[in-house]
């Protein structure tokens, strides 16, 4: 692997930069592979594993398997994961306060890692917004978002600059900046011919332009999470100063163990594959200053096209909808908190959102219709028939293929994996339909 020598020139001086081990390290072919649980769903993994000492939902493996072929991977169980990545947890929760509900968002987040990495670490009765402005990369964190489980995510699709329109409402900001991307040549050597100055250039000027509209729309004493997965200081502490100057923000300072390699920088936080069990990876954490005027209050209004009670109590064989919300799009029934429903409804008047809470199904001749979604929510009721698969047989559903049941009672049901939902079939006279979506079907044999 030949770096470039421009990149290398650039980086002399910068804090823990140390050439000739991390030229070493770049012509390791070892490669690490971690996951990070999800705590919503108990499963227990086949894997050998040992700690990500940063995250208490990740784990390393001694190998890397074939999740395309594990159930539980399609099930929301664990997202794959960059381990450096994973310190946005030490972020969190030593800069946040979790004493009650929160307005978090994850400003550039396809596809989803740090979007469902938050909501785990998010507060009861938070609300948690999703933006990719990359359309074609929306419908990858929707389908992980909604694996994941959670009913107070909504994901928008939306350039940053709208979000100006939602002034002083988030307490948190993740914003994982789109970047040139060296700290990730050791996983995708192909990037390197796409790098040069230029590049860095070309980026570091659109980090600043997303971070001012994200800081518009950071409540006063909020905290931005900043982060790249590149070296380069103009990515990366050059940004810092540049909103310290411009927009007066508080560098906030955590506590990280030194036995982890983080290196403590000028301005935040580096991970040199060669100090760190991670890849390239620099963060810095950014409060907004309080201000003397009085903050603007979050909208409050009311209004929505939602069910009636009783059409509500029709729903509750299939969902526990305690606490929710339930509103019809277009003949699709969504449930969303309660609690977040004003909030809810301020968004959709303001961006524009691609899904939002759980999709729940649809009525048809008076006969519900559920989605691939509640299947995969925490809000599936008990009540529902369930019928648990082994392996050979899950794999067949999850690539759509026929396949055939000893002995099961007729009508809609979940098939699980281990306990696991994986998705709905309804099962006929004569025949099973498959419900997995087409768009999420295994498409390899083996």
């Amino acid at each position: 692997m030949q770096l470039p020598s421009l990149l290398l020139e650039s980086l002399e001086g910068t804090c823990g930069f140390d050439k000739v081990p991390f030229l070493q390290r770049h012509q390791d072919a070892e490669s690490l592979t971690s996951i990070r649980i999800n705590p919503s769903k108990k499963a227990t993994l086949s894997f050998d594993t040992t700690p990500v000492p940063w995250s208490q939902y990740g784990h390393y493996l001694k190998e890397r398997p074939s999740f395309t072929f594990d159930p539980l991977f399609h099930a929301g169980c664990y997202y794959v994961q960059e381990a450096s990545s994973m310190l946005l947890e030490q972020a969190f929760q030593q800069l946040m306060n979790v004493d009650g509900p929160i307005h978090a968002l994850d400003l550039c987040a396809a596809p989803g890692g740090k979007t469902t990495h938050l909501q785990s670490l998010l507060p009861a009765g938070s609300l948690l917004v999703a933006n990719e402005v990359i359309r074609a990369r929306v419908q990858i964190l929707r389908d992980n978002c909604i694996r994941w489980g959670a009913s107070n995510v909504v994901v928008t699709n939306n350039d940053p600059e709208h979000f100006r329109r939602l002034a002083d409402f988030f307490d948190w900001i993740t914003v994982d900046a789109p970047c040139s991307g060296s700290g990730l040549f050791r996983k995708d050597p192909s990037a390197i011919e796409e790098w040069s100055l230029s590049s860095v250039k070309l980026c570091s000027e659109r980090q600043q332009r997303i971070l001012l509209a994200a800081w518009e729309t950071l409540k006063p004493g909020g905290i931005l999470f900043y982060s790249t997965c590149s070296y380069s200081p103009a990515e990366n502490e050059q940004i810092v100063q540049w909103m310290v100057k411009e927009q007066g923000a508080i560098i906030r300072p955590l506590t990280l163990d030194a036995t982890w390699g983080v290196t403590v920088s000028s301005e935040g936080y580096r991970c040199w594959p060669n100090q760190v069990k991670g890849e390239g990876f620099y963060f810095c954490c950014m409060q907004k200053p309080e201000r003397d005027s009085e903050l603007l209050t979050r909208s409050r209004r009311t209004g929505g096209e939602k069910i009636t009670s009783k059409e509500k109590e029709r729903l509750r064989p299939w969902a526990n909808l305690d606490h929710h919300a339930i509103f019809n799009v277009e003949q699709t029934l969504f449930a969303i908190p309660s609690a977040l429903m004003y909030d809810f409804l301020n968004l959709k008047e303001k961006l524009y959102v691609v899904y939002a809470g759980v999709r729940l199904g649809t009525w048809k001749h008076d006969k519900f219709v559920p989605d691939h979604a509640l299947s995969q929510s925490l809000l599936l009721s008990k009540e529902v028939p369930v019928i648990n698969l082994s392996t050979s047989v899950a794999i067949q559903f999850l690539q759509r293929k026929e396949f055939s049941l000893d002995e099961s009672s007729k009508g809609w049901q979940v098939v699980c994996y281990d306990g696991q939902p994986l998705g709905w079939v309804n099962v006929l006279a004569g025949r099973i339909n498959n419900y997995y979506p087409k768009e999420l079907r295994i498409l390899k044999d083996s």
